[in-house]
């Protein structure tokens, strides 16, 4: 079996995946998908738009070379396949893309938010690493760290007995500008949605280090997640690997309490 990069190059507007990863649309995307080693995916709303194979790139869209991004995401390739081994592992961020003018479009004054909350603007990693799969059997990307803390954890716990699922890790600015526009669609009022979720750029699940936990059996994301097993374990054993609860009770933020939701801070010594 061809051995896959194992990391996601990211981009303000294009994300660069390892081949062997994404679910093919239809068949000609089957073909390249599995002899890309590289596939470009626009982030805004998942198309693919080129997999990178030996022999050059395939077209998964038309005029995909034209595409906002693009040329930015050829030259992170280019500069990918140049560096070191060594300078693979360390990751800068991406610079804040537009941000603050997407969001007042929703509704959303950026700095009385920040203001009212506490939260700053959290960065997008630009490049991520391959922590396994979630839930639904889709790729689960955090940082170098984050992902080795996860791995470590999800595995001590199966030696106690407890499994934990991963439901979500990195969530780019795009993602999370989405479930705003999908909930407002739907009649949702902002003050409401900014209730259960952080404003787009002010999610921790953008920095790569954070993920939300689950247990067979156990909905997603419900507090009665406190009430398990999979909890418990956690509440007694994840700050030995470095994550701690974002959002108890009566948290400072005024979000909801999240028990599902933990955060890769790691102290001294881990």
């Amino acid at each position: 079996m061809r051995r896959q990069p194992g990391d996601l190059i990211n981009t303000a507007e294009v994300e660069l995946w390892p081949g062997g990863l994404l679910r093919a649309h239809g068949n000609h995307h089957a073909r390249a998908l599995a002899r890309a080693t590289r596939v470009l995916r626009r982030k805004r709303d998942g198309r693919y738009l080129a997999a990178r194979v030996p022999e050059g790139f395939v077209s998964l869209l038309p005029g995909w070379q034209d595409e906002p991004g693009v040329d930015q995401a050829l030259e992170s390739i280019q500069a990918a396949e140049s560096a070191p081994p060594r300078r693979l592992r360390s990751t800068g961020c991406l610079p804040l893309h537009g941000l603050t003018e997407r969001l007042r479009q929703l509704g959303i004054d950026a700095d009385g938010y920040a203001r009212r909350t506490g939260l700053a603007l959290v960065a997008e990693p630009a490049r991520l690493e391959f922590a396994g799969f979630d839930r639904y059997r889709r790729a689960l990307w955090l940082r170098a760290g984050a992902a080795n803390g996860w791995r470590q954890m999800q595995l001590a716990a199966r030696r106690d007995g407890v499994v934990l699922e991963a439901i979500s890790g990195y969530r780019s600015h795009d993602y999370q500008l989405g479930i705003f526009e999908r909930k407002l669609a739907r009649g949702q009022q902002v003050a409401q949605i900014l209730q259960v979720n952080a404003a787009p750029g002010y999610s921790e699940h953008h920095s790569g280090l954070a993920l939300d936990i689950g247990t067979p059996g156990e909905p997603p994301a419900e507090e009665s997640f406190e009430h398990t097993a999979a909890f418990g374990w956690l509440q007694a054993n994840a700050a030995a690997h470095g994550f701690l609860m974002s959002y108890p009770r009566d948290n400072p933020h005024g979000i909801v309490y999240e028990p599902w939701h933990w955060r890769y801070q790691p102290g001294p010594g881990l």
